[in-house]
């Protein structure tokens, strides 16, 4: 079994391909190494050279030309990442993509179609997947103590002005294929995981409503995106950048409970149906013409996110590395791929119905 560090080369280092990327594969040295970066700006691909001992290309071409390279990590702005990921596929590398997928739907089916064609590895950075405190929803809602599970709230609340690149939409910008596809990444996972007597991924009906409440460029800021199918809750996802307050991010309602809480704390109570009096239909009047009412005995749980120290990295960068060690077992042991992009063609599929 190889057991060396995958060799990596980076098309990209902004704000994604540096402070993510780089910097928290850095902190894998048994896992990968950085041995190529592609950058058009000078002094980017200098500090690249000085921090990680690598060569550095102004031209991703040149970067999927060294022979070095196995996995290539495209992470330049969204609207070139089919473009990049296509070409990367075909050189033969393996390759992880940045969200958002792609620009559009069709950009997405051809980045597939280019990984069939060729048989390379192709996955996407769905980090989020691996965030804590949507690790443990997942695993309350599978346990069954909330009941079945008719809807569900993600909410996602700053107050914050942006004028980058990003708020415009000629480079596919906009926060539903900036942050939004991580929550509806999540939301498409957790209605599967909920719903009742699917055969297989669920197909939602999507109602959409956008807005630019602050940003300077002409893409939506904010958003609220409304999912439902048969036998699957509903699912609520509301990402504003303009609210003051902010509500807390989970909400889960269930037959027999409810959960919510932040990404740091949940907490959930719910009732065991055993412990309630059999009931039956009645239509006839109630006693002192009172409202039916069980004296229901909850039970009460919560979960703490683990506080950061110094064996334990921050919240983005844990997610980061739980990431790329099920990426290695794949590349270097054969494991079953953690993020298989035609899941991830799900969500483009959602920000298609949404644009």
């Amino acid at each position: 079994m190889n057991t060396s560090p995958v060799r990596v080369g980076i098309i990209g280092l902004g704000r994604s391909g540096w402070s993510i990327h780089a910097l928290g594969l850095q902190q894998m040295p048994e896992h990968y190494r950085i041995v190529a970066v592609a950058d058009l700006i000078t002094e980017r691909r200098a500090e690249a050279q000085q921090t990680f001992g690598c060569r550095a290309y102004a031209g991703y071409g040149e970067l999927l030309a060294d022979r070095e390279v196995e996995l290539v990590i495209v992470a330049p702005p969204s609207y070139l990442h089919a473009v990049y990921t296509i070409a990367a596929l075909q050189a033969g590398k393996a390759v992880v993509c940045e969200k958002p997928m792609a620009e559009n739907l069709a950009d997405a089916d051809g980045m597939l179609a280019a990984a069939r064609r060729t048989g390379a590895l192709f996955t996407m950075f769905q980090n989020r997947r691996y965030e804590a405190s949507y690790l443990k929803v997942r695993e309350v809602i599978a346990s069954g103590v909330l009941g079945r599970v008719f809807q569900i709230k993600l909410t996602v609340h700053s107050f914050s002005r942006r004028w980058d690149w990003q708020t415009l939409r000629a480079f596919a910008g906009g926060q539903l294929r900036n942050n939004g596809v991580h929550y509806l990444d999540q939301s498409l996972q957790l209605m599967d995981l909920a719903s009742s007597g699917a055969a297989g991924p669920v197909e939602p009906a999507v109602f959409y409503r956008e807005v630019n409440a602050l940003a300077l460029g002409d893409a939506e800021d904010s958003f609220k995106i409304l999912l439902t199918a048969p036998g699957a809750p509903l699912v609520d996802l509301e990402l504003v950048s303009a609210c003051a307050y902010a509500q807390e991010p989970w909400l889960v309602m269930g037959t027999q409970g409810t959960l919510t809480g932040n990404y740091d704390a949940l907490r959930w109570k719910y009732f065991r149906p055993e412990e309630l009096s059999p009931r039956r239909l009645d239509t006839q009047s109630t006693p002192d013409r009172s409202y039916n009412r069980d004296d229901l005995q909850f039970h009460e749980e919560s979960w703490a996110a683990t506080p950061p120290d110094e064996n334990t990295p921050a919240s983005f960068i844990s997610m980061t590395h739980a990431y790329y060690r099920d990426l290695y077992r794949t590349l270097r042991e054969g494991a079953p791929l953690a993020v298989p992009p035609e899941g991830v063609r799900r969500v483009m599929q959602v920000v298609e119905q949404c644009r």
